[in-house]
C-alpha cells in the first residue's frame, strides 16, 4: 500500500515540531514557579515557590516547596523515598553552592512518610536560596539511607517574592546579607580554636548574653 505523500510531509512536520519543543520544554524545568492553590479540607487558598520537576539522574526525586498558608510560610521537602514515620521529625542539610552546609530539622506530615516541613527554619532558609546558583539537599532517611538532590535555584527571585508578599512580608527586610555569620561556621571557627582561646570566647559571649537580659 502506498502513503500518501501529504501524510509523510505532515509526520515531518510533526517530528520536526516536537524536536524544536523539547529543549524550550527543558530548559523551562529548570524555572521555579508561583502557584496559587485551594486546600480542599478547609477550603483555604494558599501559595507556593515551587522548585523545578526533578529530572532523572544521578539524584534521588525531590521537590521544594516554600508555601504562604494562613499567613505563615513553611519549608516543605517531598521525596519519592520513604524520610520518617508521620509526624516523625528529620534531619535536613542543604548547601547553596559552594557555602558552608546548614542542618536543620523538620517533621514529616501526619499523613505522608515521604514529604515533611518546617516553620521555624523556612525564612532563613528562603532567604539562602535567594543567594546562589543550585541547592543540594541530603536527608537522612529512617532507613538509614541518605536522599540526596541538586536543585537549581533559576528564576526562584520572583515566586519567592510573590509568597513573602502573600504573607505580608518583604524579601528585602528578611534577606540575610552575605556577610552574615552561620551558626555551623561560628562551630567550626570555634573548633579550631585553643582550649584558652575557647574559653575567652565563651567568657565573651556570656557577658553579651547576661547585657541583652
Amino acid at each position: 500500500m502506498k502513503h500518501h505523500p501529504f501524510l509523510k510531509q505532515t509526520t515531518l512536520a510533526n517530528i520536526m515540531g516536537a524536536m524544536m519543543i523539547c529543549p524550550l520544554n527543558a530548559m523551562a524545568d529548570n524555572n521555579w514557579s508561583y502557584q496559587q492553590k485551594s486546600d480542599s479540607l478547609t477550603n483555604q487558598t494558599y501559595s507556593l515557590a515551587q522548585s523545578p520537576i526533578p529530572r532523572p539522574g544521578l539524584y534521588d526525586d525531590m521537590m521544594l516547596e516554600i508555601v504562604c498558608q494562613g499567613n505563615k510560610l513553611q519549608a516543605v521537602i517531598e521525596a519519592d523515598d520513604l524520610i520518617a514515620s508521620q509526624g516523625s521529625r528529620f534531619d535536613l542539610e542543604y548547601q547553596i553552592d559552594k557555602k558552608t552546609p546548614v542542618k536543620i530539622q523538620m517533621k514529616t506530615f501526619s499523613d505522608s512518610k515521604r514529604k515533611g516541613f518546617t516553620e521555624e527554619f523556612t525564612k532563613r532558609m528562603a532567604d539562602d536560596l535567594l543567594t546562589g546558583q543550585a541547592v543540594f539537599i541530603r536527608i537522612n532517611t529512617m532507613l538509614r539511607t541518605v536522599l540526596s538532590s541538586s536543585i537549581p535555584l533559576d528564576n526562584i527571585n520572583e515566586p519567592i517574592k510573590k509568597v513573602f508578599a502573600d504573607c505580608g512580608l518583604n524579601v528585602s527586610d528578611n534577606t540575610t546579607s552575605e556577610s552574615s555569620y552561620a551558626l555551623s561556621e561560628f562551630e567550626q571557627d570555634f573548633n579550631k580554636l585553643s582550649l584558652e582561646q575557647q574559653e575567652q570566647v565563651l567568657a565573651k559571649i556570656k557577658k553579651i548574653l547576661l547585657d541583652v537580659k
